[in-house]
């Protein structure tokens, strides 16, 4: 299982909407697919469908120990994704893991012991912060996908993300590379966004997804019916866009694309 983490410190620029929607876009071409939610707010579970009543687990009895993960996750109305729910439990996880000797590995402790082997890939759906949850998404993960939203403050969370990367490398997973960087919430109409989509090609290169998510009213109205922006309305801007950017992540995950292949 390709363990990518979705993080940015960040709030508000599309972590949550990215990971549900390349979710459903990997599966929808055969992929088994999990999804973890690690935001206490449980945005990710209530987007697809994953009602508070029917969290009997969550992430936060995953990172304590208290479940595997087999019985942790829950199937989706997606064929093919699985989802760790999260609930408000988890905004004390933190807290109660700080004490512990291992508290930065218990996200790799589950899947060592889980059958990790059930799904192809994982998305690591991580809080708008850098504290213990999204560490322990980092040094589970494999790779990192940045979503980065078109307007001036992102840039600069973006450098102070890049250097607890290096410092996640260097202390826990030197194995930790960055998958790359998806715009998102981009205007045409604002010169603003073409500034900054132009500035951080410039800053990082082909690190850059070609793919630039639009802002797209579909996007923010899918969340509410329970259901991922790709199946709520296939044809709106923002559902292509996530279809074509998970085209490029498969393009960027050769190993996995060649099994499949074969």
């Amino acid at each position: 299982m390709i363990c990518i983490a979705v993080a940015n410190q960040k709030g508000g620029v599309g972590k949550t909407t990215t990971a549900i929607n390349l979710a459903t876009a990997l599966a929808a071409i055969g992929w088994r697919v999990l999804l973890v939610d690690l935001d206490p707010q449980g945005n990710a579970s209530t987007g697809l469908g994953v009602a508070q009543n029917e969290r009997r687990y969550s992430s936060y009895d995953l990172l304590l120990g208290s479940v595997g993960l087999a019985e942790a996750a829950v199937a989706t109305r997606v064929p093919g994704l699985d989802i760790v729910p999260a609930t408000v439990d988890l905004s004390g996880a933190e807290v109660e893991m700080v004490g512990l000797p291992d508290r930065t590995h218990r996200l790799q402790q589950a899947f060592d012991e889980g059958p990790s082997n059930r799904w192809d890939v994982c998305l690591l759906d991580c809080p708008p912060s850098l504290g213990l949850l999204t560490v322990n998404a980092l040094v589970a993960a494999r790779h990192l996908l940045v979503p980065l939203q078109c307007e001036f403050f992102a840039l600069e969370g973006l450098s102070q993300l890049l250097q607890t990367v290096e410092r996640i490398r260097q202390a826990f997973n030197d194995k930790l590379s960055i998958l790359g960087v998806a715009l998102t919430m981009f205007d045409r109409r604002n010169n603003l966004s073409q500034q900054v989509a132009e500035d951080v090609r410039a800053c990082l290169g082909r690190a850059v997804f070609d793919t630039v998510v639009p802002r797209n009213v579909r996007l923010s109205e899918a969340p509410s019916h329970g259901l991922p922006a790709l199946i709520y309305d296939l044809k709106c801007p923002g559902s292509e866009a996530y279809i074509r950017l998970a085209r490029e992540i498969v393009g960027r995950l050769p190993s996995l694309a060649r099994a499949e292949a074969a």
